[in-house]
């Protein structure tokens, strides 16, 4: 792109209300129990892009299928990216989202990966604006909910050659988020994977597109099949890369918090804030390969005093056993991963101070 964003005038957007919307005590009953994912607002976001015209013909429309041509690109090459993201209710009604500029940067480093044109940011935060323009009312408000948004992108191009698609589609949808646990936080069984991996060097690892979740659903349910919530990859030379859809954080005994990094890796915008608040506690950080012997070994010493995961859906999720085809491992757990959690739920809810200026009011 030649134009800078700070040069980019806002996007026109073209409304067209959906006729028929949930009427107000729908609406209510369905925040009143809403779950995750399966219940969707009203109205959706659309811009179309191609090499031609840019990104053109804004809207926000009835929530609906979307018509593809059969010999679409993404059908065939899987050329596709999204953002997970969340909009809170503060306790004046208003509604804000967090950190919205770093999931826009992330989105745009996944198009980079896979070669789909990157969205700037001002219009990624105009999507979520506009779109709470309409639907704002399904913003729960209820305790530990959200409404949750997500952005994604595909190549729509009717084309079966082997090159990056010159038409594309950009949409946002809004689905309300219950409490994530029903019974509070509870330490979680997660399943080693030792025959699968999800990603691989200089592979997609790093970009939030959909292949890397479809690889991981098989050993996921191997996890399950072993009475496991959750499966954690490793990379060829032994090291941790991350939960099906988490990343991963160790404790130490001295206060040193160790996370795994690699090229590999999606960066989680969770992690890296919770990483931040820890930060101000006085806790060292470090962002490093992270070897499975270096685990065992550290949990084993009791250098490793507490392993969690964290991510957008769930925040934090202590760790409490890894389990492999040869026996379960206990894994310590302890206060820390609980207490930053609550710190940044606190931030996101308006409930403490906002000192890194990560809120974002939408409304």
């Amino acid at each position: 792109m030649t134009t800078t964003e700070t040069e980019l005038a806002p996007l026109e957007f073209a409304v067209t209300k959906n006729l028929a919307a949930k009427s107000a005590a729908a609406r209510e009953e369905i925040l009143k129990n809403p779950g995750f994912g399966t219940v969707f607002t009203d109205h959706m976001v659309d811009i179309c892009w191609s090499t031609r015209g840019g990104w053109h013909r804004p809207r926000v429309q009835p929530y609906g299928p979307i018509s593809l041509d059969p010999a679409a690109a993404v059908l065939h090459y899987g050329q596709e990216i999204f953002e997970g993201i969340k909009a809170y209710r503060h306790a004046d009604g208003s509604i804000h989202t967090f950190r919205p500029r770093a999931n826009a940067e992330r989105m745009q480093r996944s198009a980079r990966r896979m070669a789909l044109p990157e969205l700037p940011t001002e219009y990624f935060l105009q999507s979520l604006r506009e779109l709470i323009a309409v639907d704002g009312d399904w913003t729960p408000s209820g305790a530990d909910q959200s409404l949750y948004l997500r952005p994604f992108m595909f190549a729509k191009e009717a084309f079966l050659g082997v090159r990056p698609a010159e038409k594309v589609a950009y949409y946002l949808i809004a689905s309300p988020a219950g409490s994530y646990f029903k019974g509070g936080v509870q330490p979680v069984r997660i399943w080693l994977s030792e025959t699968y991996a999800r990603a691989g060097k200089g592979g997609t690892g790093a970009a939030k597109t959909g292949g890397n979740y479809a690889s991981s659903l098989l050993p996921q349910a191997e996890a399950y099949e072993n009475g496991c919530d959750q499966v954690v990859f490793l990379d060829p030379d032994g090291n941790v890369e991350e939960l099906g859809g988490m990343n991963v954080v160790f404790v130490h005994r001295d206060g040193r918090i160790i996370t795994p990094q690699s090229d590999s890796i999606l960066e989680g915008i969770t992690r890296d804030s919770l990483l931040q608040l820890a930060e101000d506690r006085g806790h060292t950080v470090e962002r490093r390969p992270v070897s499975l012997q270096e685990w065992r070994d550290g949990v084993a010493s009791g250098d490793i005093i507490e392993v969690f995961a964290c991510g957008t859906a769930a925040v934090v999720t202590p760790i409490g056993a890894l389990v492999t085809a040869a026996g379960e491992e206990r894994q310590p757990t302890g206060d820390l991963a609980l207490s930053l959690r609550e710190e940044l739920t606190d931030i996101q809810y308006g409930r403490a101070t906002d000192k890194h200026g990560w809120m974002h009011q939408l409304d």
